[in-house]
């Protein structure tokens, strides 16, 4: 019988896969990191709760089911923003989050038990900010992904016009706080992804429909 002289793998060979993949999620191991500034709010963005994201253990499409920061990508593509295409390095990497710590590549058991757990939120980065904090209330209880999923499952219906406007006015509110907080508050654009989730404009997509400029309005397209 021939023999398999094929090597198993047992340690990381810096091939830059799961970096080219996306960033990682973070947790409450990472709150350190946010708050000494060795990874910056601009460099993260949320996902809400209720919006529909790709679960990269289980491969499919869910709602998640609270808030989920995550490590942006970079140059429109979702490889992580620190890192380094030229030598596959990471340039935080003695400040590594978590999940970056505990991923092995050729054996993601350690990461698919911890995933779901000790979910990073906004909260626990900025309820003491209670200015900011009221306003990113504000914005869920307008903005609710929930409520808009249920509006988006309504528009076959007979509440169809019911539904469209609905998610209309949450856009409108999405888009006018977003320019109110960089207008008037010490917040630049670059954080905005952070503070409010991913604008609904592009959210809305992944949950199965479009808006569209008409009119002086806007219309909803499934």
């Amino acid at each position: 019988m021939a023999q398999d002289n094929r090597k198993i793998q047992t340690k990381c060979i810096r091939c830059g896969t799961c970096c080219e993949k996306g960033g990682p999620a973070l947790h409450t191991e990472d709150k350190p990191l946010i708050m000494a500034g060795n990874i910056h709010t601009r460099h993260l963005y949320t996902i809400r709760k209720g919006e529909w994201v790709h679960d990269n253990v289980r491969d499919c499409l869910v709602p998640a089911t609270a808030d989920i920061i995550k490590i942006k990508g970079k140059n429109q593509s979702w490889e992580c923003v620190f890192y380094r295409t030229t030598d596959k390095t990471c340039r935080v990497y003695a400040q590594r989050p978590h999940e970056c710590r505990i991923l092995k590549c050729w054996d993601t058991r350690e990461l698919e038990s911890y995933y779901q757990n000790n979910r990073l939120t906004r909260r626990d980065l900025l309820a003491e900010m209670a200015d900011l904090w009221e306003l990113i209330q504000l914005h869920e209880d307008n903005c609710a992904h929930e409520s808009i999923n249920t509006a988006i499952q309504n528009l076959d219906g007979n509440a169809a016009q019911q539904a469209s406007q609905t998610i209309i006015t949450a856009v409108q509110y999405d888009q006018t706080i977003r320019q109110l907080v960089t207008e008037r508050g010490n917040v630049t654009e670059d954080m905005l992804d952070f503070l409010f989730g991913r604008p609904l404009t592009q959210a809305l997509k992944t949950a199965g429909c479009r808006i569209e400029p008409m009119d002086g309005g806007y219309r909803v397209i499934k």
